[in-house]
């Protein structure tokens, strides 16, 4: 199921194409230093919690061989690397809190304060991991593992492991064990059911996560929209989501095996890989509180695990808690890198292979955001350099043909038919292709598109400042007001303004260059209209996304004044009379071009159907 779009990305896709259209139809801060990997530390701390289960026999029936685990003090283990840190606990042998060391929320960076994100906590996320024994189901994040040797934390090279173990007999243990990297966000996990198939049956393991996913970023109503379920279908080897770019509520059973899923929000995203057996019988819960504003979305998962997995060591997954950066999340495991959204199928190649390692370079060696874009900007239009050149030409042709053509329409009349056979032969006698000016022009069109749907989702920007915007993940506000208006909202973006005036600017410069069109439309007058448009739609959208428009904008400006001193009109309009001379000379050597071909036979076609309609008008008469 593809990823659908809102409704602003559905009108700026539209507005994209139109502009496009129109524009077509006219012009026929230093990087941070990496710090030095440090080796996990760790740390454990106790905390009372007695089970408030006390009585013998009820603790028998509720966890049956596994009675005497159900009590017991908790305690903490804090494992540290360069990027995270992870709080263990020996109750349910779980994983209780990360941190990120290295991002705060949006409200502890506008506050300035430097305090460290908390992705989950054991007050907003819980797991469940139940298996069937003989005597009834039993939660094994319900009971308590032991941590009374050193063997309990191994440092094995750049890795730490943290082990914990409940044992019923020499031979016969549960042991969970968390494999946790120098850096990085991702968690091995294991699960082994060592000596326990007189006790747990085959039947499969059911896990179950809940979160109450935070609000990390700016605008809850768009951290709604952004948060989701995604999972990647290992049957068909295929990325699928739940609630993208909605704000209720969802419930969806997936028929087939799931090799992964995760709960994504805008820049972060925490998953479960399952290494080997994928999940089964997965159900997928999404909910939207109606009067909490602290909580983005409840989400929930339900999957069954197998059983002979757990029995026989390879009970293997993996937990990734961190930013969703395409740069990391591509190396979790396959398809996980979907996360990162890069717009439809036909861009989504752009973004990856060339903005995406475009940006990356650029980041190594600029420190300022916002001259990244411009040299960013710079780089791609010089390399467009040819194909704006060859649209040029092509509009300068048309300009110089604007007399002959002026002086058909004076002669033609209103016969729409008649005109555009006309227009055939003078453009065929001067060798002139009209869609040779917009070919160029469409071939930059998905780039346009490419930077509509990968700036909402760059964790590059967020958080780094430029001019007036604080955080360019985001829509900058230099003008708000309390209450939302239609259409507007609360705000007015600055650079949102820049970019309109900007692309007022551009369109006002075109229309001075390019010849009146007949037609029942002005669109030059048209033209106009959709600046003023686009402004609402990207009101809300990040400011990087507005300020990459704006430079671009204004480079296409230069660009052309600078492409526009180096073509000769005098010399393109004699080329022109040359080739008419030719053409009258031997019309039988003219070449026609395919569209050339196309055109008269759609004209004929026009003409003959005219025809047929005056004979029965006739007839009838």
């Amino acid at each position: 199921m593809e990823k659908l779009v809102d409704r602003n990305q559905l009108i700026g896709i539209v507005l994209l194409m139109c502009m496009w259209a129109g524009y077509m139809y006219f012009m026929p801060q230093t990087p941070p230093e990496k710090p030095t990997p440090v080796a996990p530390k760790a740390a454990v701390k106790t905390i009372a919690a007695p089970n408030v289960i006390n009585d013998t026999l009820a603790l028998k029936a509720a966890f049956g061989d596994f009675a005497t685990a159900a009590t017991g003090t908790s305690q903490d283990i804090v494992i540290e690397n360069q990027d995270t840190k992870f709080t263990f606990s020996t109750l349910g042998g779980s994983i209780k809190e990360v941190v990120l060391k290295n991002y705060s929320t949006y409200a502890d960076f506008k506050a300035g304060v430097k305090k460290p994100l908390v992705l989950i906590d054991d007050k907003n996320s819980s797991m469940n991991l139940e298996i069937q024994t003989n005597k009834g189901k039993v939660d094994l994040k319900k009971l308590y593992y032991t941590t009374t040797n050193q063997s309990t934390i191994i440092k094995e090279g750049d890795s730490t492991k943290v082990i914990f173990k409940l044992a019923l007999a020499d031979n016969q243990y549960i042991e969970q064990i968390y494999t946790i990297q120098s850096k990085g966000y991702t968690v091995d996990y294991d699960v082994n059911l060592v000596g326990m198939d007189a006790i747990v049956q085959n039947q499969p393991a059911h896990f179950y996560w809940q979160d109450n996913l935070k609000v990390l970023e700016h605008d809850i109503a768009e951290n709604r929209k952004s948060a989701q379920i995604n999972f990647w279908n290992a049957k068909d080897d295929e990325f699928d989501d739940l609630g993208a770019n909605k704000s209720g509520n969802e419930d969806l059973n997936v028929a087939d095996p799931v090799k992964w899923f995760s709960f994504k929000q805008k820049y972060f995203v925490t998953g479960f890989v399952a290494k080997n057996q994928p999940l089964s019988t997965v159900n997928l819960k999404l909910a939207t509180p109606e009067t909490d504003s602290s909580i983005v979305k409840t989400v929930e998962v339900n999957a069954n695990l197998a059983i002979s997995d757990l029995k026989t060591g390879k009970g293997n997954f993996r937990f990734y808690f961190g930013p969703n950066d395409y740069n990391l999340v591509k190396n979790v495991t396959d398809g996980f890198h979907r996360n990162v959204y890069l717009g439809y199928d036909f861009v989504k190649p752009i973004n990856r292979f060339v903005f995406v390692p475009l940006f990356n370079l650029a980041e190594s060696f600029i420190s300022n955001y916002g001259l990244l874009i411009i040299v960013v900007v710079i780089v791609l239009k010089t390399l467009l350099t040819p194909l704006i050149y060859k649209s040029y030409i092509s509009s300068a042709k048309m300009r110089v043909m604007a007399p002959e053509l002026a002086e058909l329409k004076e002669k033609v009349g209103d016969d729409q038919v008649k005109m555009q056979q006309e227009q055939m032969k003078l453009y065929q006698q001067v060798g002139v292709n009209p869609l040779s000016g917009c070919v160029p022009m469409l071939l930059q069109m998905p780039i346009l598109m490419s930077v509509f749907f990968l700036f909402p989702n760059m964790i590059m920007f967020r958080q780094k400042n430029f001019l007036w915007a604080s955080d360019l993940s985001t829509y900058d506000y230099p003008i708000s007001w309390a209450t939302n208006l239609p259409i507007v909202g609360n705000h007015i973006s600055l650079f949102v303004v820049l970019m309109t005036l900007s692309s007022l600017a551009f369109t006002y410069y075109n229309n001075q260059i390019t010849p009146d069109q007949p037609g029942p439309i002005d669109m030059k007058k048209m033209s106009y209209v959709f600046p003023i448009v686009f402004f609402f739609v990207l009101n809300s959208f990040p400011a990087a996304l507005s300020f990459y428009y704006l430079v671009s904008n204004v480079v296409t400006i230069a660009q052309q004044q600078i492409v526009r001193r180096f073509v000769d009109e005098d010399k393109i309009r004699k080329i022109l009379d040359d080739n008419k001379v030719k053409y009258h000379a031997n019309p039988q050597a003219a070449k026609k071009g395919k569209f050339a071909q196309f055109m008269e036979k759609q004209v004929k076609l026009a003409e003959e159907n005219r025809q047929l309609q005056n004979n029965d008008k006739k007839k009838k008469k």
